[in-house]
């Protein structure tokens, strides 16, 4: 940044808008395509966990360790298998972290259905997967949206990291404006991460007062 430059550009942002569209796209595509993943893979996970309690702790320590785990150096790992520049390079990885956050939400969620409330089911003629459908997956709702809320932020952020590989969305501009010593590209960068993520956020919020409007004050 040279002495007497401002520190925003805004001409710079309305020459550029449809490229920071474009970016702010392949971000959500990079970032919330994981969680979605995670999510399908979680719920029979932890469908398997509350059956089988045994299972659980194994489980969750294998995905905590994953978590741990820096994502850089989970992307470098991958690329001579998924390739430089590849979205599957950062996704693979974002769809663990995913994973290993929304797990223990399944199971909390599944295992909140009260025994009185499964007997009373099995009363009334429901089998396991009628069950499963019309009781235990809508109690876990909150839990697993809950559980959304904090994966779908996460990877947000984790996705720009991709960049540094190749495939990071809005991290771009965060290389860019580091390279050229230009802050503007940085700011819209940051800024255009926490907007992603706050409008994420709004609409899981949004999607649980729709699907389970009696859970007020779980999961929040």
């Amino acid at each position: 940044m040279l002495d007497g430059e401002p520190l925003v550009r805004w001409r710079w942002l309305g020459d550029h808008l449809g490229y920071l569209a474009d970016l702010t796209a392949d971000h959500a595509v990079i970032a919330l395509v994981p969680v979605l993943l995670g999510l399908l893979l979680a719920v029979p996970l932890g469908l398997a966990c509350a059956r089988f309690p045994r299972l659980y702790q194994p489980l969750a320590a294998v995905f905590n360790v994953v978590y741990a785990l820096p994502s850089l150096a989970v992307f470098v790992v991958l690329i001579p298998y998924t390739g430089l520049a590849t979205r599957e390079t950062v996704m693979v990885p974002l769809t663990c972290y995913a994973l290993a956050v929304l797990l223990p939400t399944a199971v909390d969620g599944l295992r909140a259905v009260p025994e009185p409330v499964r007997q009373a089911a099995a009363a009334m003629g429901y089998g396991p997967w009628r069950r499963l459908a019309a009781v235990e997956l809508p109690a876990s709702v909150p839990y697993l949206i809950g559980g959304l809320r904090v994966a779908a932020v996460s990877s947000i952020s984790l996705a720009a990291v991709g960049a540094l590989v190749g495939r990071g969305g809005l991290g771009y501009l965060f290389v860019d404006g580091f390279q050229r010593t230009f802050p503007t590209p940085i700011l819209a960068g940051i800024a255009l991460v926490a907007l992603l993520a706050l409008a994420t956020d709004l609409l899981l919020v949004a999607a649980r007062r729709v699907l389970a409007p009696w859970a007020r004050g779980v999961a929040r």
